[in-house]
């Protein structure tokens, strides 16, 4: 025969369940992180101020003109700027080139720039600019016959020039 449990046991039983869950529940309780204690200025203490917190430092978007640096270290700047003119409408108009290098503080009287036209007066296969940088010169080169913008660095020719054959004047 088996025994039925007493319901007064089984009531006691819930109780003392109920007892050790709200025991635990108010020990856990006393695991949180205690709110900060004002310090004597008012300031919670734990907390960075305004004028304790880092101040976010700028960073730049893209490559900048280091008027210091070394060809080389411009060339990515150069190269950008190339870039951003071929894929703009004036993608084979030499002024844009320079134009857009001199905005991005290049000198334009370090610059060369080969013309738009052909001899014949035919848009030209390509066109060429350059800035004189030191000993080097940063060379750029677009049009239909390249496909796509092409830059590099070559040794500077004597004279202080880095294109060979006729130039156009950079008067404006």
């Amino acid at each position: 025969m088996s025994r039925r449990p007493d319901p007064l046991a089984r009531l006691a039983a819930a109780a003392t369940v109920a007892t050790i869950a709200a025991g635990v529940v108010l020990g856990l309780a006393g695991c949180s992180v205690p709110a900060p204690i004002p310090s004597p200025s008012g300031v919670p203490t734990g907390i960075a101020t305004p004028s304790e917190s880092p101040a976010p430092s700028p960073t730049p978007t893209g490559p900048v003109l280091d008027q210091n640096g070394t060809a080389e270290a411009n060339l990515p700047l150069f190269t950008s700027v190339v870039d951003a003119v071929w894929a703009s409408p004036q993608q084979v108009q030499g002024r844009a080139y320079v134009d857009a290098l001199v905005a991005a503080g290049f000198d334009k009287s370090a610059m060369q720039l080969t013309p738009d036209e052909s001899t014949v007066g035919n848009p030209a296969e390509s066109i060429q600019f350059s800035i004189r940088w030191g000993s080097e010169c940063l060379i750029g080169q677009v049009g239909p016959a390249t496909g796509a913008p092409f830059t590099t660095i070559v040794p500077g020719l004597e004279g202080g020039t880095c294109l060979v054959g006729r130039t156009r004047p950079i008067d404006w």
